[in-house]
């Protein structure tokens, strides 16, 4: 990889830094030993979700918000403490506490809970810029408050910027939709106008899907222009999820086990999985004793709920909740997902039925990739993402489409069945190709930036 001759010293701004499981962290934790490797030196400033890095400086600051100081003292609570007795009693007095507080910010601002971190990484970081000790800020999320931070450090400084968006600020209602409306959502209005200040003042600033860059060219025409951002697609990918490796050799059980790993929610449903498996039960009887739906990682949404409920499956589908640290083996919950990924027999990735779906990819798409285990995906809207599947032989259905999902479902249990499910193909996406295009990028404009 080549490094970056000048620009060495880059402060990053990332309000979750270092939080086990969490996407927002994991897609620039993954990039910090590319980014050592090729010669720059990281200075981090987190919020206090995380667990504090050794290998270079890395502050911490508590959010100046009360909605985000309740957040942020939740988590670092859990870090010190784990969930229980302690954690139950200190978060119930502070949440008590500062409720009016809170009540308070909600109606004057309507903004989401993280904004108010991009105070203290602001001042601490414009004090860094101006002292010489930055070359460059690299504002990723996640939470909008670092790249909030960066702007004010651009205006304030005019210290090169650069940004990475995972998902997209402007939410679009429909295929019609392109944005341009500013919404009435006080959040959601803030992050349009954010959205066009990246577009003004970034110096480079890149999106994870074809879509999301897209249609942030189209509501700001003056990207790629002289005197404003240069803006480029990434695959952000993920390194070998857990330590994993290699993949594991399948082994089939007596029982079809369906796995699901990250959110749920009404959009997201697994009731979708669920709803298709009553034609197969009938068409299939002697499936109902055989085929098990695990989920893991997320509360089940009230969809998930009422379909158990009502079609009797509470034996089908088992709820297992967030992997957290094991305080036995030492294992991270991230290790432990790896395990339970690679003793699925099949992995399931639901994208949703948004319309931002078309410039969205589930972060865990990367990470099942590096398992070896085949992948049921029910997309919508995303060219990019189903060829993806299809280059690697992934079972593959569209969102609404009841009769195509109940086909795959079938088409899985025959292969399961006969001990032939489908073997991915291609390679996984990992991380170093993210961090040698976005130095390449860097290092190709650095004379104008």
């Amino acid at each position: 990889m080549n490094a970056v001759p000048a620009k060495k010293s880059w402060l990053i701004l990332s309000h979750g830094f270092n939080m086990d499981g969490r996407a927002s962290s994991q897609t620039i934790t993954d990039k910090i030993p590319y980014l050592l490797e090729a010669g720059i030196q990281p200075i981090v400033f987190s919020a206090i979700t995380g667990i504090k890095d050794q290998r270079f400086p890395h502050r911490q600051f508590l959010a100046w918000g009360p909605a985000a100081f309740r957040f942020d003292f939740r988590h670092w609570i859990a870090n010190q403490y784990g969930r229980g007795f302690i954690y139950k009693l200190l978060t119930s007095v502070v949440s008590v506490l500062l409720a009016p507080f809170i009540a308070l910010e909600k109606l004057f601002l309507g903004y989401s809970s993280q904004w108010s971190w991009a105070m203290p990484a602001f001042m601490h970081g414009r004090g860094l810029v101006k002292s010489g000790k930055v070359d460059l800020v690299f504002s990723t999320g996640g939470a909008w408050s670092a790249h909030l931070a960066g702007l004010w450090l651009k205006k304030a400084t005019g210290a090169i910027w650069i940004a990475e968006i995972h998902d997209p600020l402007v939410i679009r209602k429909d295929p019609n939709d392109q944005g341009f409306e500013k919404p009435k959502n006080r959040d959601a209005r803030f992050r349009h106008y954010l959205e066009s200040q990246l577009a003004k003042y970034a110096d480079q600033v890149w999106w994870f899907t074809e879509g999301a860059l897209h249609y942030a060219k189209v509501r700001n025409p003056n990207l790629n222009t002289p005197n404003n951002a240069h803006g480029f697609m990434v695959l952000p990918g993920a390194e070998p999820p857990g330590g994993l490796s290699s993949a594991k050799p399948h082994t089939y059980s007596d029982k079809l086990n369906l796995c699901h790993f990250g959110s749920l929610a009404n959009d997201r449903s697994l009731s979708t999985i669920l709803n298709a498996l009553v034609p197969l039960f009938k068409k299939y009887p002697e499936a109902r004793d055989l085929i098990r739906v695990h989920a893991y990682g997320a509360p089940l949404d009230s969809l998930t709920i009422d379909a158990i409920q009502s079609l009797g499956f509470s034996d089908v589908l088992q709820s297992h909740g967030r992997l957290e640290k094991d305080p036995d083996t030492g294992k991270s919950g991230r290790e432990r997902v790896v395990e339970k990924m690679q003793e699925a027999d099949v992995l399931i990735l639901l994208h949703g039925n948004d319309e931002w779906c078309a410039e969205y990819i589930p972060s865990k798409f990367y990470e099942y990739l590096w398992t070896g285990r085949p992948i049921w995906a029910i997309t919508h809207r995303n060219p990019q993402l189903d060829q993806m599947l299809q280059d690697r032989g992934a079972y593959l259905s569209l969102e609404g489409d009841k009769a195509g999902i109940s086909m795959a479902l079938e088409r899985i249990w025959l292969d399961w069945q006969q001990k032939q499910l489908r073997i991915p193909g291609g390679k996984p996406i990992g991380v170093k190709q993210a961090v040698y295009k976005i130095l390449s990028e860097v290092q190709k404009n650095k004379e104008s930036i």
